[in-house]
């Protein structure tokens, strides 16, 4: 398989904190890998790494062979890199459709008031690509309500619809069952193994260590900024490591 993204012993250092502490892993075109781990683990942080939130101390991060760590988020994001974040990041007092719009149209060089209020933004490409996510997580029949108000569970598919509008090749999905109970959890599940199955590269941060086991092909565990462990869900499930680190549980 052909490797999308390489992290190369990716290190962060918050003052005499180190959050990552030289991290590498790869995640090839078409997977669904996972990434758990205790709290403050530096799960979030590494992802930040790589969509350039936060700048690297030490390490690279390539995405299809090119250098991408110290580029600006928006620069790495019209690479092909799309993202949802811990805590939403939705205009709640835009529709639905025009904060989906804003990411389509972030990706064609338009910002976000020229999304909604400029001509170029009602361009045939930009609601193309709104739409069309729209209806891949199943908002389309909400297209024109606010956003704030339409309920907490739909708004987690308002962030995942924003970030394939602008149509990624590696989406990262940032906790997105936070919050969700578990009817709702277990519909996030088929919606994110619906999506890998149509193609798209995943890679999912989660607490609930059952719904990452459940779908992904490939589990990373993080424990105090290190990687403990990089395998199929069988194996990370029996690690001893993992049982101790993640589940407080030693062999």
């Amino acid at each position: 398989m052909t490797t999308l993204l390489t992290i190369n012993g990716a290190t962060r250092r918050f003052g005499g904190l180190t959050a990552v502490d030289g991290v590498s892993t790869t995640v090839a075109k078409g997977e669904l890998v996972g990434v758990i781990g205790p709290n403050g683990a530096g799960k979030t942080t590494l992802f930040n790494l790589i969509s350039g939130f936060t700048p690297l101390s030490a390490g690279k991060v390539h995405f299809k062979g090119r250098r991408i760590d110290g580029q600006k988020p928006f620069r790495i994001a019209r690479l092909g890199i799309g993202r949802t974040f811990q805590n939403l990041r939705i205009f709640p007092n835009m529709s639905v459709f025009d904060n989906v719009s804003v990411g389509a149209a972030g990706m064609l060089g338009v910002n976000a008031a020229g999304a909604v209020f400029g001509g170029k933004a009602r361009s045939e490409a930009i609601s193309r690509r709104a739409w069309a996510a729209l209806e891949q997580v199943g908002l389309q029949g909400l297209a024109g309500e606010l956003a704030a108000n339409i309920s907490y569970g739909r708004r987690k598919y308002l962030e995942i619809a924003r970030a394939l509008a602008m149509e990624p090749e590696l989406i990262i999905l940032d906790e997105p069952a936070a919050g969700l109970n578990d009817t709702e959890t277990r519909e996030l599940a088929a919606f994110i193994k619906r999506l890998h199955g149509d193609g798209m590269t995943v890679l999912l941060v989660e607490h609930d260590m059952g719904l990452v086991m459940g779908i992904c092909e490939r589990v990373v565990v993080l424990a105090s900024g290190r990687k403990i462990a990089d395998a199929a869900p069988e194996v990370v499930r029996k690690d001893a490591a993992v049982l101790e680190a993640y589940l407080g549980v030693e062999e």
